[in-house]
């Protein structure tokens, strides 16, 4: 049987409690009971995301959790959905630069079938891959990109500001979405290498959160996860290490068919999972986090400038987390005026911090989030794995809120001083065009939504 450690609830976990335990073959279990009501959550990570792909390859991993969709060893088809769904329950699964996920919420008394699905699919999910399937979702996934990204105004802003704020070679230069001309290129013995390197229980932590009886539930763990062999080929990710500041502003001028100019700009923040980027947090949420934040009331509400204002992080753990600004002006307003604003703000906020106010009002918003995540088994499940793949620790998810309500104002002053100025930033520039005439379909349009069942994809 597995070995375990059950933990006592911790100062500032709000009472919650997990235990983790780890199978002969590698595989880190945390169960967290919570009676509240008669469902349970899985949630399996994966510790693969795009920053794992080398040049030529690229949206491998999106693509392999279309395929995890597509069958397995004793599960054909279309199976996966129709028997959670059947049983009440939810699923879907997501790729970032760092993971790819699966999840399922399920009736109490159906999380046997649930556990079953992950184990079947870990350990055969190769006796269903064949061409067939691969071609299939190699078309959901280029239809995604053209519906998510392509097709959409602003759609590919993430993807330019990466490649701007991270440099050609770099593991995070390219988004989990993938290039077409790699989503053509990959091939069938591509996906089974990568599963064969990847989708092994030494790679994984699984999480299983809600009404479970914890012994039933580890036995199961056991009866279907721990015969699957553990594999030892994996490489670690390319180093993601990069210096604090860009150095320089790195500024690109976007013309497309979009409904307004527009300002966005990728900022280099500390790693996630370090105190400065818990202060860095803070300082955007007062910046731009909501209607109450300092760039809205000046933009929006005072200079009526701009129809929103907003400012946000992406917390990276192998690489420099990205403040993430986004401005849609109003009206015909020159860029420049709404990035002279911009600049002034941050500028007034490096020199004289959060107001005691401001502070107060942004680690309330940010524990609110914090207790939104833990409040749902789902949602709990998926920060258990998160801080154990990225951390090596589930239980800092039970504390995390401490962390973000110790830090000083005088802190995230000096995140802002250090990080939020020019020669820190990626800037992309929208300016509109007219729309070209019509023409003749290409065929694309053939590509329908409905091709895909799967909708989780996460960038």
């Amino acid at each position: 049987m597995p070995m375990g450690h059950t933990a006592t609830a911790q100062a500032g976990s709000g009472g919650l409690t997990a235990t983790e335990h780890r199978l002969a073959n590698g595989l880190r279990v945390v169960l967290s009971e919570d009676h509240l009501t008669p469902v349970a959550a899985v949630c399996l990570w994966y510790d693969v995301g795009s920053r794992h792909e080398v040049k030529g390859r690229t949206g491998l991993a999106h693509l392999f959790e279309h395929l995890m969709f597509q069958g397995s060893g004793q599960v054909k088809g279309n199976g996966h959905f129709e028997l959670v769904q059947g049983a009440g329950g939810s699923l879907n699964g997501t790729t970032s630069f760092e993971r790819t996920n699966y999840f399922e919420t399920m009736p109490t008394h159906q999380l046997e079938l649930a556990l079953w699905l992950e184990a079947d699919r870990m350990g055969s999910l190769l006796a269903a891959l064949d061409e067939e399937s691969m071609e299939n979702q190699r078309d959901v996934v280029k239809n995604e990109r053209r519906q998510r990204y392509d097709n959409v105004p602003y759609g590919t802003a993430f993807e330019k500001l990466t490649a701007l704020a991270y440099p050609e070679g770099h593991p995070y230069h390219h988004t989990p979405i993938g290039s077409m001309a790699d989503l053509d290129a990959a091939t069938l013995e591509d996906a089974r290498a990568f599963f064969r390197t990847y989708y092994a229980p030494n790679n994984a932590v699984l999480s299983v959160v809600g009404d479970i009886d914890p012994g039933e539930t580890l036995a199961w763990i056991e009866k279907y996860f721990g015969s699957i062999p553990s594999h030892d080929g994996k490489q670690p990710p390319r180093d993601g290490t990069l210096p604090d500041i860009i150095g320089e502003q790195l500024r690109e001028v976007v013309q497309e068919e979009v409904p307004a100019r527009a300002l966005m700009a990728a900022y280099r923040l500390p790693h996630d999972g370090t105190r400065a980027c818990d202060a860095a947090d803070l300082a955007l949420t007062v910046l731009g986090g909501g209607e109450s934040s300092r760039l809205h009331n000046r933009l929006v509400r005072r200079d009526r400038t701009a129809v929103a204002a907003g400012f946000g992080l992406l917390r990276l753990a192998g690489a420099p987390s990205l403040g993430w600004l986004d401005v849609k002006t109003s009206g015909g307003v020159e860029v420049d005026r709404i990035e002279t604003a911009v600049d002034e703000e941050l500028a007034r906020f490096a020199a004289e911090g959060p107001s005691p106010e401001e502070m107060e009002r942004a680690q309330a918003q940010l524990e609110r989030e914090w207790l939104d995540r833990l409040g749902t088994v789902a949602g709990r499940a998926d920060e258990l794995c998160r801080y154990a793949v990225l951390f090596g620790d589930p239980q800092l998810a039970l504390t995390a809120v401490g962390r973000v309500l110790d830090v000083t104002a005088d802190e995230v002053r000096e995140a802002a001083r250090a990080h939020l100025r020019p020669d820190n930033r990626a800037v992309l520039v929208y300016e509109p065009v007219e729309p070209a005439d019509e023409t003749e379909d290409s065929g694309d349009a053939a590509q329908t939504a409905g091709t895909d069942a799967h909708e989780g994809a996460d960038k």
